[in-house]
């Protein structure tokens, strides 16, 4: 009943179809500090209960900007299925934040674009709340942070249509109380009127939707200074000339700490509300863990403690939906494998697949590696090893089986990766002929003297990677020659491991590079001398000779 009545509570809020498919999962969370076990905490809160691909957004100062410390951030994100966004920030002078130039644009464009990404879209938040003058070097500055804005989204687009970009989120609830803040809607419309085409760089809308006033105002409540403070921001956009449709990230909001019951019930109510608006792709509340004033009483982790509080356990219960956002799929699929096999065999043959993407290739997230012949056929004589855990850069081999019936002239196939049944990558084509059985001749001869005789020899065969791949046991050798007729599982021009054995003779062994026909196998003299047949020469064997 409570969900039907928010529901259609909603119907009357917004301007738009709630009935719209959400293309991902919008649950999120704000980390002050992105430590592992945050970030773990994180996944498990925004991903759970049938979700997938929650946000996270992230805060990098210009002074921290290393990218091996980050790339390792992005790719426990990845292994962990969550989506940066990251605000951009400079560093603190005293009581406030130094204020960027334009000309800083460059290095922070060379230091995102370095990262290996975890998905396609790259979030990008343009610093921090500018109507906030301690946020901008101590004084609010509409034309100065216009500038600044206009020269890190053109930077940003410029290097890759990738970046997604966002300016800064605002704080929708300050007054206009110069030098120390303004007014939203004045400094937006400054802002536009000083670089009227920003917004053909802009791709979303970064809103600190807080329920106002004094961070504790009803989740049921709309327009500016509500949880849906978004909603007037992007109305507020339309009436200064802007129709650009902006996708939604509320980057910031959340409770005051109060009744911990009531402020866990408000998200509830929220998310639920949230999750309705089509125009909402993340929400990711202020703050996951914050140990300290001045964000004390926005922290859903406990103080000095492990636990969290109980809107953590809220919002993890909520059922969410499996996001699937957009990676690059780059790759190769290598192999070196013979060109020449035989009829009813079986082959047992390796290759590799290097990931040069941002995706983790893995079964259980829909990646399987399948063959498809010249005919665009799915051959049913394949059987291919599953796919599991290879990361970017990473290079993986894949086993897989063959097994040939009759002779063909040529075979040909190619090697494909897909996801969900959609084709990430192909191989180069692999052609292959099929050819009758080969015979094998072999000779030895017994030390000290005397050519092999007898029926009781067994040969074996391995591959290069030391895969028995042929036996056969009861060889006939007359006169130190016997001929194996039909030898199965071999490919022609590959070199092969050769092993005789007879009771009481340590076994030999030789190299043979099989062809279609006239293949010698050729051993040294068998030494008599296994007499407890264990296949090598060790005191057992003497004490055997002595009857011990």
């Amino acid at each position: 009943m409570n969900k039907f009545l928010i529901i259609l509570l909603s119907l009357l809020f917004f301007p738009i179809s709630i009935l719209a498919a959400q293309p991902n999962n919008i649950y999120g969370i704000h980390l002050a500090q992105p430590h592992p076990q945050d970030i773990e905490a994180a996944a498990e809160l925004v991903n759970a209960n049938g979700g997938k691909w929650g946000y996270i957004t992230l805060v990098i100062q210009e002074n921290d900007r290393n990218k091996e410390k980050w790339q390792n951030i992005f790719d426990q994100l990845r292994e962990l299925h969550l989506i940066p966004i990251i605000r951009v920030a400079t560093q603190p002078e005293g009581e406030n934040w130094r204020r960027p130039e334009p000309e800083d644009a460059k290095g922070w464009v060379e230091f995102l674009d370095s990262l290996n990404w975890v998905v396609q879209d790259r979030y990008i938040i343009i610093f921090n709340e500018p109507n906030h003058g301690s946020e901008w070097g101590g004084e609010v500055d509409e034309k100065s942070y216009a500038k600044v804005a206009f020269s890190f989204a053109k930077a940003l687009k410029e290097k890759s249509p990738d970046f997604f970009v966002l300016l800064a989120g605002f704080d929708a609830s300050a007054p206009s109380w110069w030098p120390g803040l303004e007014d939203e809607e004045i400094f937006v419309k400054g802002l536009i009127n000083q670089t009227p085409t920003i917004f053909d760089y802009i791709d979303g809308w970064s809103s600190h939707s807080y329920p106002n006033p004094g961070f504790s105002g009803s989740p049921w409540d709309y327009g500016r200074g509500t949880i849906r403070t978004y909603d007037w921001e992007l109305g507020m956009l339309k009436s200064l000339g802007i129709d650009k449709e902006l996708s939604v990230f509320i980057t910031e909001t959340g409770w005051k700490r109060g009744n911990e019951s009531t402020v866990a019930e408000d998200f509830r109510i929220a998310f639920q509300q949230w999750e309705q608006d089509s125009r909402v792709r993340a929400v990711t509340p202020f703050v996951l863990d914050y140990q300290g004033q001045p964000f004390l009483e926005f922290s859903w982790k406990k103080y000095q403690s492990n636990d969290f509080f109980q809107q953590y356990f809220t919002v993890q219960s909520m059922e969410k939906i499996k996001g699937e956002p957009e990676q690059l799929q780059k790759g190769e699929i290598s192999f070196n494998l013979p060109k020449e096999l035989v009829v009813q065999s079986k082959y047992n043959f390796r290759i590799s697949l290097i990931d040069k993407g941002q995706a983790i290739w893995d079964t259980d997230d829909g990646y399987e590696l399948g063959v498809v012949s010249f005919e665009g056929n799915k051959p049913t004589n394949f059987l291919i090893s599953d796919i599991k855990d290879i990361k970017p850069f990473e290079e993986k081999s894949i086993d897989f089986s063959l097994k040939t019936i009759e002779e063909k002239d040529w075979e040909e196939i190619k090697f494909l990766l897909t996801k969900d049944n959609q084709v990430v990558l192909q191989s180069k084509p692999w052609r292959y002929k099929i050819l009758p059985l080969p015979d094998l001749r072999v000779k030895v001869n017994f030390w000290p003297f005397g050519k092999g005789k007898g029926d009781n020899f067994e040969i074996q065969l391995f591959d290069s990677d030391e895969r028995l791949v042929f036996k056969k046991k009861g060889v006939k050798i007359i006169n130190g020659v016997g001929i194996i007729k039909n030898i199965q599982n071999v490919a022609i021009d590959e070199l092969y491991r050769a092993v005789i054995l007879r009771p009481g003779y340590l076994p030999r062994q030789t190299y043979i590079v099989f062809k279609s026909r006239d293949n010698l196998a050729q051993f040294r003299s068998m030494l008599p001398f296994d007499y407890n047949s264990d296949g090598k020469l060790d005191l057992r064997d003497l004490l055997k000779l002595l009857g011990r």
